[in-house]
């Protein structure tokens, strides 16, 4: 539980500090157009602190973290969500300064949303596993034929 607090308290500075370096770089360079780096600062903070405050009550009610289900989820999404914002920090300064942005921008871009997606996948299963009412797949096809 200790490694989804300090998650989300690491996604608050973080966001924290892109919202104000969007200001500051767009402010300095008097860029007044759309960047994505509007966006980086709501990203982090939706997506990183409060998914991982809910992902931590839900740990707490149900005991996640236990499991190797959870520890994939926590790797792949951690890794998404930072190649993600990561891109989306690198794509709006571009912007900002009037450099052209490349097609390998955003195809790394993808692979952190692919992580991402991983790893919601990896936290439902987690997350199957450890409801009440839920069996294991062994017990289950027991039932059915008892």
């Amino acid at each position: 539980m200790k490694k989804l607090y300090w998650a989300a308290l690491s996604y608050t500075v973080l966001g924290l500090i892109a919202g104000l370096y969007y200001r500051e770089l767009t402010k300095a360079q008097g860029f007044t157009g759309d960047t994505q780096l509007s966006v980086v600062h709501t990203h982090l903070l939706a997506l990183g602190m409060l998914f991982f405050l809910v992902v931590l009550a839900l740990d707490k009610a149900f005991g996640l973290s236990g499991n190797r289900l959870f520890t994939l989820f926590f790797w792949f999404y951690n890794s998404g969500l930072v190649v993600t914002a990561a891109m989306m920090v690198v794509h709006g300064t571009m912007t900002v300064f009037g450099a052209e942005s490349s097609a390998a921008i955003s195809g790394i871009a993808g692979l952190g949303h692919i992580l991402i997606t991983l790893g919601v996948i990896h936290l439902f299963l987690a997350l199957r596993k450890v409801l009440p009412g839920q069996r294991d797949g062994a017990e289950a096809d027991a039932a059915k034929v008892g």
